[in-house]
């Protein structure tokens, strides 16, 4: 004869418990597997459609560049009209590196999460205590981070 709940022993509701709140997390991991799959599938086509535009649009810029050469080659000779384009391709590629060197100069580099390591270090070690270094060629660090 199954037992009320008010009969039931703290040891069985434990495990009842136990088991309902493990079916919970499994079925949590499977509903997350299943949303990761469908968005990973999507992700990845449209990555793919990216990549045929990207190169379609490759195609036309050198289509494009074809264009203007031969109709800059209707008032100067060929040579010369092929030359201007490639000196413009080349100004555009070099001004896209300078700003980019710009960019990378800027960076702030991670000093929130360093300052939080940081910040860590000294909890994890007592006063005065060396924490070692990662590697065998380094000096120890010291709580101050000397």
């Amino acid at each position: 004869m199954p037992q009320t709940p008010e009969e039931d022993s703290l040891g069985s509701l434990v495990a009842e418990a136990t088991s309902h709140i493990s079916s919970l997390v499994r079925s949590e991991i499977e509903l997350a597997k299943a949303e990761f799959r469908f968005d990973a599938k999507r992700v990845g086509t449209a990555a793919g459609m990216f990549a045929a535009a990207a190169f379609m649009a490759h195609l036309c810029l050198i289509l494009a560049s074809f264009a203007i050469a031969y109709a800059l080659a209707q008032v100067m000779p060929h040579w010369l009209a092929f030359l201007i384009v490639t000196v413009i391709y080349l100004l555009a590629a070099g001004l896209a590196v300078f700003l980019g060197v710009r960019r990378l100069k800027g960076l702030a580099g991670m000093k929130r999460t360093a300052r939080s390591i940081k910040g860590l270090k000294e909890i994890a070690a007592p006063d005065g205590e060396v924490v070692p270094a990662r590697g065998p060629d380094r000096e120890p660090v010291t709580r101050d981070g000397a």
